[in-house]
């Protein structure tokens, strides 16, 4: 008899940890899906920027009748392999060039197109702060299941590591590295 119970014991035990890894697995891959799902809100919003950016671009070239770029190099952001980090910092950057060419050319800001490119940017704003927010409240949550027993073991095994935040960085600064853990 007591072997039976012995081994009951031992079923019920492996049966409870794998209850626990099961549960604890679930929430890790929760998190990531939640986190997945805003960099994709992020990716969106940042491509809708790049397109207003080229539409502001061309107004201006219009409006202004030149044929300078004011925008030197925004062509290129495309197709350079950076992450999201990187292209909020650069398309941050046009962004503030574009306030400034507002400034220099008073005329510009009349344009019934500019205001709308300018409608258009405050609510690319709201949206992109709106998925950041999302991205770093499952990030924050994924990275203290990792830092916390017992699903930094289930983290370990399944190789998931702790995200840097998406957090509100100074983007004109010169500090290009402030991202890193």
């Amino acid at each position: 008899m007591p072997l039976l119970y012995s081994f009951l014991f031992i079923v019920i035990l492996f049966g409870a940890l794998g209850i626990l890894y099961v549960y604890q697995y679930n929430k890790l891959q929760h998190s990531k899906t939640k986190i997945d799902h805003a960099e994709h809100l992020i990716d969106e919003a940042l491509r809708d920027r790049y397109d207003l950016l080229v539409r502001a671009d061309t107004l201006i070239k219009t409006e202004l009748k030149h044929e300078k770029t004011y925008f030197k190099g925004l062509d290129k952001v495309k197709d350079e392999n950076i992450s999201n980090f990187d292209l909020d910092r650069k398309l941050t950057e046009y962004l503030n060039l574009l306030q400034q060419i507002k400034l220099d050319y008073p005329d510009l800001a009349t344009n019934k197109g500019f205001k709308e490119i300018q409608s258009e940017t405050k609510k690319l704003n709201e949206k992109l702060q709106a998925a950041k927010s999302y991205y770093n409240k499952y990030t924050s949550e994924l990275n203290d299941l990792i830092r916390s027993f017992p699903s930094n073991i289930v983290a370990r095994m399944h190789g998931i590591s702790v995200k840097p935040f998406f957090d509100g960085k100074n983007m004109e600064d010169e500090i290009i590295d402030d991202f890193k853990l």
